[in-house]
Protein backbone atom coordinates (compact mmCIF):
# COMPACT_ATOMS: atom_id res chain seq x y z
CA UNK A 1 0.00 0.00 0.00
CA UNK A 2 1.29 3.49 -0.73
CA UNK A 3 0.75 6.75 1.35
CA UNK A 4 -0.35 9.45 -0.93
CA UNK A 5 -0.84 13.12 0.23
CA UNK A 6 -4.15 15.21 -1.75
CA UNK A 7 -4.29 18.71 -1.81
CA UNK A 8 -7.84 18.42 -2.00
CA UNK A 9 -10.78 16.13 -1.15
CA UNK A 10 -11.78 16.42 -4.88
CA UNK A 11 -9.11 14.75 -5.55
CA UNK A 12 -10.31 11.91 -3.58
CA UNK A 13 -13.06 9.36 -5.39
CA UNK A 14 -16.54 10.42 -3.28
CA UNK A 15 -17.77 6.29 -3.80
CA UNK A 16 -14.43 5.18 -2.62
CA UNK A 17 -14.86 7.73 0.44
CA UNK A 18 -18.37 6.81 1.30
CA UNK A 19 -17.13 3.10 1.03
CA UNK A 20 -14.27 3.34 3.67
CA UNK A 21 -16.43 5.68 5.93
CA UNK A 22 -19.30 3.66 5.89
CA UNK A 23 -18.81 2.77 9.63
CA UNK A 24 -18.18 6.79 10.87
CA UNK A 25 -20.37 8.31 13.34
CA UNK A 26 -19.39 11.91 13.08
CA UNK A 27 -21.88 13.82 10.65
CA UNK A 28 -18.59 15.85 9.91
CA UNK A 29 -16.04 13.38 9.02
CA UNK A 30 -18.44 13.09 5.54
CA UNK A 31 -16.56 14.01 2.00
CA UNK A 32 -19.84 16.38 1.30
CA UNK A 33 -18.79 18.68 4.73
CA UNK A 34 -15.28 18.49 4.10
CA UNK A 35 -16.07 19.06 0.08
CA UNK A 36 -18.21 22.24 1.26
CA UNK A 37 -15.37 23.62 3.34
CA UNK A 38 -12.68 23.40 0.78
CA UNK A 39 -15.20 24.41 -2.61
CA UNK A 40 -16.12 27.39 -0.69
CA UNK A 41 -12.90 28.86 0.39
CA UNK A 42 -13.78 28.43 3.96
CA UNK A 43 -10.86 26.23 4.43
CA UNK A 44 -8.54 27.24 1.99
CA UNK A 45 -4.81 28.27 2.25
CA UNK A 46 -5.46 31.98 1.71
CA UNK A 47 -7.00 31.57 5.31
CA UNK A 48 -4.40 29.59 6.92
CA UNK A 49 -5.58 26.33 6.17
CA UNK A 50 -3.86 24.20 3.07
CA UNK A 51 -5.44 20.85 2.36
CA UNK A 52 -3.12 18.19 2.94
CA UNK A 53 -4.60 14.88 3.41
CA UNK A 54 -3.30 11.58 3.87
CA UNK A 55 -4.54 8.71 2.59
CA UNK A 56 -3.61 4.92 1.71
CA UNK A 57 -4.46 3.43 -1.64
CA UNK A 58 -4.90 0.11 -2.55
CA UNK A 59 -5.27 -0.85 -6.41
CA UNK A 60 -6.58 2.95 -7.06
CA UNK A 61 -9.09 2.54 -3.86
CA UNK A 62 -8.34 3.96 -0.47
CA UNK A 63 -7.84 2.01 2.43
CA UNK A 64 -7.21 5.09 5.15
CA UNK A 65 -7.98 8.55 5.37
CA UNK A 66 -6.65 11.38 7.76
CA UNK A 67 -8.40 15.06 7.60
CA UNK A 68 -5.12 17.21 7.50
CA UNK A 69 -4.33 20.90 7.13
CA UNK A 70 -0.68 22.72 6.57
CA UNK A 71 -1.82 25.31 9.85
CA UNK A 72 -0.42 29.14 9.01
CA UNK A 73 -2.32 30.08 12.29
CA UNK A 74 -4.62 29.00 15.37
CA UNK A 75 -8.01 30.55 13.83
CA UNK A 76 -10.88 28.52 14.07
CA UNK A 77 -9.36 25.51 16.19
CA UNK A 78 -10.89 26.09 19.62
CA UNK A 79 -7.69 24.56 21.00
CA UNK A 80 -5.63 27.22 22.30
CA UNK A 81 -2.00 27.18 21.46
CA UNK A 82 -0.79 30.70 20.96
CA UNK A 83 1.52 30.47 24.14
CA UNK A 84 3.38 27.61 22.62
CA UNK A 85 3.86 29.14 19.03
CA UNK A 86 4.82 32.18 20.69
CA UNK A 87 7.57 30.07 23.43
CA UNK A 88 8.67 28.25 19.90
CA UNK A 89 9.93 31.58 18.25
CA UNK A 90 11.63 33.03 20.73
CA UNK A 91 13.65 30.35 20.76
CA UNK A 92 14.11 30.82 17.45
CA UNK A 93 12.29 28.51 15.69
CA UNK A 94 9.21 28.20 13.36
CA UNK A 95 6.24 26.56 14.86
CA UNK A 96 4.11 27.57 11.63
CA UNK A 97 3.21 25.49 9.72
CA UNK A 98 2.21 22.79 11.43
CA UNK A 99 0.44 19.84 10.69
CA UNK A 100 -3.70 20.28 12.19
CA UNK A 101 -6.07 17.12 12.28
CA UNK A 102 -9.54 18.43 12.37
CA UNK A 103 -12.96 19.45 10.93
CA UNK A 104 -11.93 22.73 10.37
CA UNK A 105 -14.93 25.05 12.68
CA UNK A 106 -15.93 22.18 14.17
CA UNK A 107 -14.76 21.56 17.78
CA UNK A 108 -17.10 18.37 17.72
CA UNK A 109 -16.19 15.08 18.50
CA UNK A 110 -15.61 12.06 16.10
CA UNK A 111 -13.28 9.82 14.28
CA UNK A 112 -10.50 11.46 12.76
CA UNK A 113 -7.74 8.16 11.49
CA UNK A 114 -10.01 6.20 9.10
CA UNK A 115 -8.37 2.65 7.93
CA UNK A 116 -9.83 -0.58 6.97
CA UNK A 117 -7.92 -2.40 9.59
CA UNK A 118 -5.68 -1.58 12.39
CA UNK A 119 -2.66 -2.10 10.36
CA UNK A 120 -3.66 0.65 8.08
CA UNK A 121 -4.08 3.50 10.74
CA UNK A 122 -0.76 2.37 12.17
CA UNK A 123 0.75 2.94 8.70
CA UNK A 124 -0.99 6.34 8.31
CA UNK A 125 0.67 7.46 11.66
CA UNK A 126 3.99 6.49 11.00
CA UNK A 127 3.54 8.19 7.26
CA UNK A 128 2.86 11.58 8.37
CA UNK A 129 5.43 11.36 11.20
CA UNK A 130 7.56 10.71 8.38
CA UNK A 131 6.65 13.69 6.16
CA UNK A 132 6.89 15.97 9.43
CA UNK A 133 10.89 15.25 9.61
CA UNK A 134 11.50 15.12 6.14
CA UNK A 135 9.77 19.09 5.91
CA UNK A 136 10.72 20.19 9.34
CA UNK A 137 7.43 20.45 10.66
CA UNK A 138 7.68 20.93 14.19
CA UNK A 139 4.58 19.90 15.67
CA UNK A 140 1.23 17.76 14.55
CA UNK A 141 -2.46 18.18 16.47
CA UNK A 142 -5.59 16.06 16.31
CA UNK A 143 -8.44 17.77 18.06
CA UNK A 144 -11.30 16.52 19.42
CA UNK A 145 -11.27 12.78 18.39
CA UNK A 146 -13.54 10.24 19.78
CA UNK A 147 -12.17 7.87 22.78
CA UNK A 148 -11.42 4.96 20.57
CA UNK A 149 -9.07 7.06 18.80
CA UNK A 150 -7.99 9.04 21.84
CA UNK A 151 -6.65 5.05 22.82
CA UNK A 152 -5.06 4.76 19.84
CA UNK A 153 -3.06 8.24 19.64
CA UNK A 154 -1.87 7.19 23.62
CA UNK A 155 -0.10 4.35 22.06
CA UNK A 156 2.33 6.38 19.58
CA UNK A 157 3.34 8.74 22.07
CA UNK A 158 0.83 11.89 21.66
CA UNK A 159 0.35 13.84 24.25
CA UNK A 160 -3.08 14.52 25.85
CA UNK A 161 -4.44 17.94 26.35
CA UNK A 162 -7.64 18.11 28.39
CA UNK A 163 -10.37 20.57 28.14
CA UNK A 164 -13.81 20.73 29.11
CA UNK A 165 -17.68 21.02 27.18
CA UNK A 166 -21.47 21.16 28.28
CA UNK A 167 -23.55 18.47 26.81
CA UNK A 168 -26.96 17.79 27.29
CA UNK A 169 -28.17 13.42 28.44
CA UNK A 170 -31.21 12.58 27.82
CA UNK A 171 -32.77 10.48 30.45
CA UNK A 172 -36.01 9.04 28.28
CA UNK A 173 -37.57 12.50 29.13
CA UNK A 174 -41.09 12.12 27.80
CA UNK A 175 -41.91 16.42 27.27
CA UNK A 176 -39.75 19.75 28.31
CA UNK A 177 -41.92 19.36 31.21
CA UNK A 178 -40.76 16.40 32.16
CA UNK A 179 -36.92 17.14 31.63
CA UNK A 180 -37.54 20.71 33.64
CA UNK A 181 -38.35 18.31 36.71
CA UNK A 182 -34.57 17.63 37.30
CA UNK A 183 -34.08 20.68 38.63
CA UNK A 184 -34.71 22.58 41.36
CA UNK A 185 -37.39 24.76 41.94
CA UNK A 186 -35.60 27.73 42.07
CA UNK A 187 -33.89 26.66 38.51
CA UNK A 188 -37.24 25.78 37.16
CA UNK A 189 -38.93 28.75 37.38
CA UNK A 190 -36.01 30.54 35.78
CA UNK A 191 -36.41 28.38 32.55
CA UNK A 192 -40.12 28.93 32.51
CA UNK A 193 -39.72 32.90 33.15
CA UNK A 194 -36.60 32.58 30.05
CA UNK A 195 -38.85 31.02 27.55
CA UNK A 196 -41.74 33.07 28.68
CA UNK A 197 -40.19 35.91 27.38
CA UNK A 198 -39.39 34.92 23.99
CA UNK A 199 -43.09 33.84 23.31
CA UNK A 200 -44.25 36.82 24.93
CA UNK A 201 -42.50 38.53 22.05
CA UNK A 202 -44.91 36.81 20.40
CA UNK A 203 -41.95 34.34 18.72
CA UNK A 204 -42.58 31.28 16.80
CA UNK A 205 -40.41 28.55 16.26
CA UNK A 206 -40.45 26.62 12.57
CA UNK A 207 -37.81 23.64 12.33
CA UNK A 208 -36.36 22.62 8.72
CA UNK A 209 -33.96 19.90 8.12
CA UNK A 210 -32.34 17.99 5.75
CA UNK A 211 -33.62 18.07 2.37
CA UNK A 212 -36.69 20.15 3.51
CA UNK A 213 -33.94 23.00 3.79
CA UNK A 214 -34.45 25.39 0.72
CA UNK A 215 -31.54 27.63 -0.76
CA UNK A 216 -33.77 30.57 0.20
CA UNK A 217 -33.43 29.31 3.66
CA UNK A 218 -29.88 29.20 3.71
CA UNK A 219 -29.61 32.71 2.33
CA UNK A 220 -31.65 33.88 5.12
CA UNK A 221 -29.63 31.92 7.70
CA UNK A 222 -26.22 33.39 6.20
CA UNK A 223 -27.40 36.19 6.73
CA UNK A 224 -28.12 35.38 10.86
CA UNK A 225 -24.32 34.04 10.61
CA UNK A 226 -22.67 36.91 9.63
CA UNK A 227 -24.67 39.64 11.92
CA UNK A 228 -22.97 37.48 14.96
CA UNK A 229 -20.01 38.36 13.52
CA UNK A 230 -20.32 41.86 12.58
CA UNK A 231 -21.30 42.73 16.22
CA UNK A 232 -17.93 41.29 17.28
CA UNK A 233 -16.09 43.87 14.25
CA UNK A 234 -15.39 39.85 12.79
CA UNK A 235 -14.95 38.26 9.80
CA UNK A 236 -17.08 34.93 9.69
CA UNK A 237 -15.24 31.60 9.44
CA UNK A 238 -17.90 30.03 7.15
CA UNK A 239 -18.39 31.74 3.13
CA UNK A 240 -21.77 31.94 1.93
CA UNK A 241 -20.99 28.99 -0.55
CA UNK A 242 -20.58 26.50 2.08
CA UNK A 243 -24.16 26.34 3.18
CA UNK A 244 -25.20 26.40 -0.54
CA UNK A 245 -22.87 23.39 -1.02
CA UNK A 246 -24.25 21.91 2.06
CA UNK A 247 -27.89 22.75 1.21
CA UNK A 248 -27.09 20.98 -2.20
CA UNK A 249 -25.83 18.06 -0.12
CA UNK A 250 -28.16 16.69 2.78
CA UNK A 251 -27.85 13.08 2.58
CA UNK A 252 -25.06 12.52 5.60
CA UNK A 253 -24.13 15.34 7.44
CA UNK A 254 -28.29 15.97 7.82
CA UNK A 255 -28.83 20.06 8.96
CA UNK A 256 -31.85 21.16 11.11
CA UNK A 257 -32.76 24.84 11.30
CA UNK A 258 -34.10 26.43 14.04
CA UNK A 259 -35.58 29.49 12.49
CA UNK A 260 -37.26 32.66 14.92
CA UNK A 261 -40.07 33.85 13.55
CA UNK A 262 -41.70 37.37 14.91
CA UNK A 263 -44.55 39.38 12.47
CA UNK A 264 -43.87 36.48 9.57
CA UNK A 265 -40.51 37.14 9.48
CA UNK A 266 -37.64 35.11 10.31
CA UNK A 267 -35.28 37.16 12.96
CA UNK A 268 -33.26 34.77 14.51
CA UNK A 269 -32.22 31.23 14.30
CA UNK A 270 -29.47 28.13 15.19
CA UNK A 271 -27.93 25.40 12.61
CA UNK A 272 -27.39 22.30 14.16
CA UNK A 273 -26.13 18.72 12.86
CA UNK A 274 -27.33 15.37 14.02
CA UNK A 275 -26.14 11.55 13.25
CA UNK A 276 -28.78 8.37 15.03
CA UNK A 277 -28.15 9.68 18.29
CA UNK A 278 -26.61 13.18 19.17
CA UNK A 279 -27.42 16.76 17.89
CA UNK A 280 -24.84 18.79 17.25
CA UNK A 281 -25.50 22.21 17.87
CA UNK A 282 -22.99 24.74 15.37
CA UNK A 283 -24.23 28.23 14.79
CA UNK A 284 -26.59 30.90 15.12
CA UNK A 285 -27.49 34.37 14.35
CA UNK A 286 -30.10 37.51 14.93
CA UNK A 287 -31.25 40.50 13.66
CA UNK A 288 -33.12 41.67 16.87
CA UNK A 289 -31.61 42.25 20.24
CA UNK A 290 -34.77 40.43 22.15
CA UNK A 291 -33.75 38.68 25.70
CA UNK A 292 -33.23 35.37 26.21
CA UNK A 293 -33.88 34.45 22.23
CA UNK A 294 -29.96 33.16 22.48
CA UNK A 295 -31.06 31.06 25.09
CA UNK A 296 -34.07 29.51 23.17
CA UNK A 297 -32.98 29.00 19.73
CA UNK A 298 -29.60 27.39 20.92
CA UNK A 299 -29.78 25.82 23.86
CA UNK A 300 -34.40 25.14 24.47
CA UNK A 301 -35.26 23.90 21.48
CA UNK A 302 -32.31 21.49 20.35
CA UNK A 303 -33.29 19.90 23.84
CA UNK A 304 -37.24 19.74 22.56
CA UNK A 305 -36.05 18.09 19.69
CA UNK A 306 -33.96 15.48 21.03
CA UNK A 307 -36.84 14.92 23.33
CA UNK A 308 -39.31 14.23 20.46
CA UNK A 309 -36.73 12.31 18.49
CA UNK A 310 -35.53 10.19 20.99
CA UNK A 311 -31.57 11.42 20.57
CA UNK A 312 -29.48 10.42 23.39
CA UNK A 313 -27.46 13.87 23.49
CA UNK A 314 -27.25 17.57 22.55
CA UNK A 315 -23.78 18.95 22.40
CA UNK A 316 -23.91 23.08 21.91
CA UNK A 317 -20.67 23.89 21.16
CA UNK A 318 -17.63 24.00 23.16
CA UNK A 319 -16.89 26.87 26.20
CA UNK A 320 -19.78 28.44 28.34
CA UNK A 321 -20.36 27.75 32.15
CA UNK A 322 -23.89 29.56 31.73
CA UNK A 323 -25.30 25.91 29.83
CA UNK A 324 -25.30 24.48 33.00
CA UNK A 325 -27.82 26.22 34.54
CA UNK A 326 -30.10 25.19 31.24
CA UNK A 327 -29.37 21.19 32.37
CA UNK A 328 -25.79 20.85 30.11
CA UNK A 329 -23.11 18.50 32.06
CA UNK A 330 -19.43 18.68 31.96
CA UNK A 331 -17.73 16.14 30.72
CA UNK A 332 -13.90 15.66 29.44
CA UNK A 333 -12.76 16.88 26.16
CA UNK A 334 -9.30 16.14 24.90
CA UNK A 335 -6.94 17.32 21.52
CA UNK A 336 -3.85 15.62 21.35
CA UNK A 337 -0.25 16.39 19.98
CA UNK A 338 2.58 15.12 18.74
CA UNK A 339 6.30 17.05 18.32
CA UNK A 340 9.42 16.25 16.24
CA UNK A 341 11.91 17.28 19.10
CA UNK A 342 12.39 15.75 22.74
CA UNK A 343 12.82 18.95 23.53
CA UNK A 344 9.61 21.48 22.96
CA UNK A 345 7.65 17.27 23.24
CA UNK A 346 9.05 17.46 27.25
CA UNK A 347 7.87 20.91 27.59
CA UNK A 348 4.37 20.42 26.34
CA UNK A 349 3.65 17.28 28.59
CA UNK A 350 4.83 19.19 31.41
CA UNK A 351 2.30 21.65 30.53
CA UNK A 352 -0.25 19.50 29.97
CA UNK A 353 0.11 17.57 32.92
CA UNK A 354 0.30 20.61 35.10
CA UNK A 355 -3.01 22.14 33.29
CA UNK A 356 -4.73 18.84 32.98
CA UNK A 357 -5.21 19.69 37.31
CA UNK A 358 -6.57 22.61 36.87
CA UNK A 359 -9.03 21.06 34.30
CA UNK A 360 -10.06 18.57 36.88
CA UNK A 361 -10.81 20.85 39.34
CA UNK A 362 -12.46 22.87 37.14
CA UNK A 363 -15.05 19.70 36.48
CA UNK A 364 -15.62 19.04 39.64
CA UNK A 365 -16.91 22.75 40.48
CA UNK A 366 -19.16 23.06 37.10
CA UNK A 367 -20.62 19.47 38.92
CA UNK A 368 -20.97 21.07 42.16
CA UNK A 369 -22.38 24.14 40.96
CA UNK A 370 -25.38 22.89 38.64
CA UNK A 371 -29.08 23.03 39.14
CA UNK A 372 -29.92 19.20 38.67
CA UNK A 373 -30.99 17.87 41.71
CA UNK A 374 -28.83 15.11 43.15
CA UNK A 375 -30.49 12.37 42.35
CA UNK A 376 -30.82 13.02 38.86
CA UNK A 377 -26.70 13.67 38.00
CA UNK A 378 -24.88 11.69 35.91
CA UNK A 379 -21.46 11.05 36.87
CA UNK A 380 -18.50 10.78 33.89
Amino acid sequence: MNAIIKNSIEEISEENFLELSANISSPFMDYQFLHALEKSKSACLENGWEPTHFTKNEKDKITGFVPLYKKYNSSGEFVFDHSWAHALEQAGRKYYPKLLTAIPFTPCKGERIIGKDEVTRNELIQDIKKYMAVENIESWHILYPDEETGSFLKNHNFIERLGCRFVWKNRNFSDFDNFLEIFTARQRKTIKAERRKVFDAKISFRIIEAAEITLNDWDIFYKLYCQTYMDRWQKPYLEKNFFNQIGSNTTSCHPVLFFAIQDNEVIGGSLCFKNKDTLFGRHWGSIKNIDCLHFEACYYQGIDYCISNKLDYFDPGIQGEHKIRRGFEPELSSSFHYFLKDDLDKAISDFCFKESKGILQYKKSCEEYTPIKKEYRIKG
